[in-house]
Formats: C-alpha cells, structure tokens, sequence
C-alpha cells in the first residue's frame, strides 16, 4: 500500500535553537519530532478519543542526515509502518520546506495505554482503522541530501 504521508509539523529551526557550531541542537529535533507526533496520533486517536487512554513510547530511533541551520524551514510528514495489537510503529521525515533535502529521520514505537491501570491495551477499532489507512509499507523516496 502507498499513501501520500500526512504533514504533521510545519516550523523554522530558530538561531536560538542553534549551538555553538550554528546549526540546530539534538534537543529541537526531538521536539520537533514530539510536536509532530502529537499529530500523527491524534489522527490515528480520533477526536472521540478517551481521555483515560494515551501513548506510552517505547522506543524511539533518530538519524541525522543533513545539518539545520538558523532560519531553515522545516516540514515534517509522518506514515504508519507497521501495526501492532497495542503498537503504532511509525516514521517522520524532517525535510527542508522549499528544497526538500532530508535533514532527519525518526522512527518510534508507540504503544496504546490505559492512564488508569498504566499498562498497554488494544488498538480500538476505529484508531486501528484510522492508523491502517496511514499505512505504508513501502521504503520513503528521500531526495539527496549532499549539500
């Protein structure tokens, strides 16, 4: 299955961001990734959501591919990977908005959690239906990052 990933962050990585080498710091880009995350799981949650149910991450993976920095534009689209009974697997791709050259790659794992009883659950129906249909299983086209 090949589906158009979903734009889950739109920002710019601010000088403020940057460090002393001048170019964004690891801990925006995780940020970043965690804003964008809250979006891919909301979709995949639904706005019907039940506020005693969350997401407990259980491992997350992130490769530096091009350097960010101040002022660059950044968009982040997310795609479902694979499916668990309780987990989301899932990729964001952080890629310059106006030249499309990937700066990063994250990969998470994500399991469904009852805030109550603090322990995994099921995949609801319909969150497994909405996270179905973002789906791919086929490798991302990145463009070339050489810059």
């Amino acid at each position: 299955m090949s589906i158009q990933a979903l734009t889950t962050y739109v920002g710019v990585a601010h000088p403020w961001m940057c460090d002393t080498m001048g170019h964004m710091n690891v801990r925006h880009y995780a940020a970043m990734f965690d804003d964008a995350s809250f979006q891919l799981l909301g979709h995949i949650g639904g706005a019907e959501a039940d506020p005693g149910r969350g997401w407990a991450d259980v491992r997350s993976e992130m490769e530096y591919k091009h350097e960010t920095k101040a002022g660059a534009l950044i968009t982040i689209r997310s795609r479902v990977i694979k499916l668990g009974r309780s987990s989301v697997s899932f990729e964001q791709i952080m890629c310059g908005t106006l030249d499309g050259v990937v700066h990063a790659i994250n990969r998470t794992t994500t399991v469904r959690f009852d805030l109550h009883a603090r322990a995994a659950i099921a995949l609801e129906p319909d969150a497994r239906e909405r996270a179905e249909a973002l789906l791919s299983t086929e490798p991302a086209r990145l463009r070339d990052q050489s810059a």
